[in-house]
């Protein structure tokens, strides 16, 4: 079990963090209690007026206005005092989830593949996005009412015992209720509150995954169906938050009902002592004055005050502590197996490549490919065949280490991929995939993608060598055009030429071609084909085609099956075997 599974463990993962600013937590602690410290004495002014105004001509105008006076200087800082507490509180909260995103993101990049492809994208961003701003609502309530809430308590307490005991005997009596009032609801809310985050997270996945497949959606008229999945979705997130708030509001009206008796029971015992007659023999009952009573209303109303709004922190505390599990078990995952400790810069020399006896399965239970072995020599262009599902795009993930193998191994030059750095590896590939990325950049930004230091002479070059010059000059800012999100302005013919144009630009010394001519009419196939040859001379490239046309110039095709080479050579011998590829190629060029 993760650590952020449990309360405990969240509350001291939470904690953890805000413990890198520990400097700034007495700061706000001592302008806490200046300001509490005023707020509780500006009723004892309040009282000392009232007492020079009773009776008639006894009214002391000059006093009265000397502590009015006193009264408007102190509320005017503790209004500055609170403005920098409250400020300092915010730094602590926001930086806090500055760091936990932070965190977050930077173990998004350290994951493994196999967590990216199992897990829903939107249910991601929104553990990373919603998940720490509900996370810094419950902190920064806790920073601000809690402290502040606590230090009132204790101070309301202690003056009212020094005015009248009696009095804060009978508060003290009756406000713990709202407080136990408050833990019961509180620990029934958690699970509540983390059935609603879920809920969210799964409603927040589906709108991605419907934007981005938006014409999808269109061209098989499925607009109704995903309406009617939607509307089950946000009803259950409905349902959810409606129990989680109907339940966690319950705390209010119960807490205030609470702080009208205790209010009532301090108007009526004050009352009666206020208008009692002085000490009778034994009698334990001691006068107090209308100011005092004004005082003691005051505090009353002052002590009850907090219980309401820590019984509201503890219910939103629940929330956040459980949205802060969910980010936190992101933060906890199994991260990437790391490199090895003795892992060596790969230094591509030849750019040989051996499988060995190679196994990979994405599940135990499924096996995908076993036994395969096979060399591509330097230069040498080797292209993966075969139907839907038998493992071309797995072994380009394999060779790419996207996923270490299962059994057996992969060689580059003779190093085993395993006992070198992932990034020293990538780096002598070149990949061009049918599914393009292009970044909300400029079109020069995304071609200079694979080599920064590019020139703009080179960058220009390379779009000439892709095709992609032209239609790039056509553009109202030719290079310096912004590209949104995905490219999507651009056609995926013209996005796919600026990707091939990024492999143009770094020229590695092995290329993976995955479809990367899928998207681009057979004109222009044609030219790029011919730039791929110039491109691939002295590059071991490997090739994943399904229109066979494009690969029978191949030194080496691999024919796979069920995750297994069923055959190997070049076009001409496939065909005169007769074989598996033989029937491929005749079915899409048969007539």
């Amino acid at each position: 079990m993760a650590k952020g599974n449990t309360k405990s463990g969240t509350l001291k993962r939470a904690l953890c963090y805000i413990g890198k600013y520990k400097l700034l937590l007495p700061v706000t602690a001592l302008f806490a209690i200046l300001t509490v410290a005023l707020t509780l004495y500006i009723p004892v002014l309040v009282g000392d007026a009232l007492d020079l105004i009773i009776g008639e001509g006894l009214v002391d105008l000059g006093g009265v206005l000397k502590i009015l006076s006193l009264a408007a200087i102190l509320i005017g800082l503790t209004a500055l005092f609170q403005w920098i507490m409250s400020t300092i509180n915010n730094r602590i909260t926001f930086h806090v989830v500055r760091d936990i995103r932070n965190d977050a993101f930077r173990k998004l990049e350290s994951l493994p593949l196999s967590y990216v492809d199992s897990h829903p994208s939107g249910e991601v961003v929104n553990r990373i996005i919603n998940d720490a701003e509900q996370l810094a609502d419950g902190l920064l309530l806790g920073f601000t009412q809690l402290l502040t809430g606590v230090l009132t308590i204790v101070g309301t307490l202690g003056i009212m015992l020094y005015l009248n005991w009696i009095v804060a005997l009978v508060v003290f009596i009756l406000t713990p209720m709202s407080l136990f009032i408050a833990k019961f609801i509180a620990s029934r809310t958690y699970n509540m509150f983390r059935m609603r985050a879920e809920s969210e997270a799964a409603a927040t996945s589906y709108i991605g995954e419907i934007i981005g497949n938006q014409k999808i959606v269109k061209a098989f008229c499925r607009e109704n169906e995903a309406q009617e999945e939607f509307d089950a979705l946000n009803d259950r997130l409905g349902a959810h938050s409606l129990r989680a708030i109907f339940f966690s509001s319950l705390t209010n009206p119960v807490t205030r009902f609470v702080n009208s008796v205790v209010y009532a029971a301090v108007a009526l015992f004050g009352a009666i002592m206020a208008v009692s007659n002085p000490l009778k023999e034994g009698g334990i009952v001691a006068l107090i004055s209308v100011g005092e009573l004004a005082a003691l209303l005051s505090y009353a109303n002052q002590y009850t005050k907090p219980f309401n709004e820590i019984s509201g922190v503890v219910t939103e505390f629940q929330n956040a502590l459980a949205c802060a599990a969910r980010i936190l078990e992101l933060i906890d995952e199994e991260p990437e197996i790391p490199d090895a400790p003795d892992a060596v810069e790969l230094s591509v020399r030849e750019g040989n490549v051996s499988l060995r006896d190679v196994s990979f399965s994405y599940t135990p239970d499924r096996p995908l490919i076993e036994g395969l072995s096979v060399d591509a020599l330097s230069g040498q262009r080797v292209a993966i065949v075969g139907p839907t599902g038998c493992g071309k795009t797995t072994l380009i993930n394999l060779l790419m280490r996207f996923y270490d193998v299962t059994g057996g191994s992969i060689l580059v030059d003779g190093e085993d991929i395993r006992g070198v750095t992932r990034r020293s590896l990538r780096q002598g590939y070149g990949m061009v995939l049918q599914e393009t990325w292009l970044s909300p950049a400029s079109i020069k930004e995304n071609i200079r993608l694979g080599r920064p230091e590019a020139t703009d002479e080179e960058v220009i070059s390379a779009a000439k060598a892709a095709h992609a010059h032209s239609f790039i000059k056509r553009l109202k800012d030719g290079y310096d055009t912004l590209v949104g999100e995905g490219g999507e302005e651009l056609s995926a013919g013209q996005r796919q030429l600026i990707c091939i144009a990024r492999v143009m630009l770094s020229l590695p010394p092995m290329l993976i071609l995955d479809e990367a001519t899928s998207s681009i009419d057979t004109r222009t196939e044609i030219k790029i084909q011919r730039a791929f040859a110039k491109m691939m001379e002295g590059r071991t490239t490997f090739v994943v085609a399904h229109r066979l046309s494009t690969i029978m110039d191949a030194d080496l095709i691999l024919v796979m099956r069920d995750g297994n080479i069923v055959e190997m050579g070049r076009h001409g011998e496939l065909l005169e075997r007769g074989g598996f590829y033989s029937s491929l190629y005749n079915s899409q060029f048969a007539h």
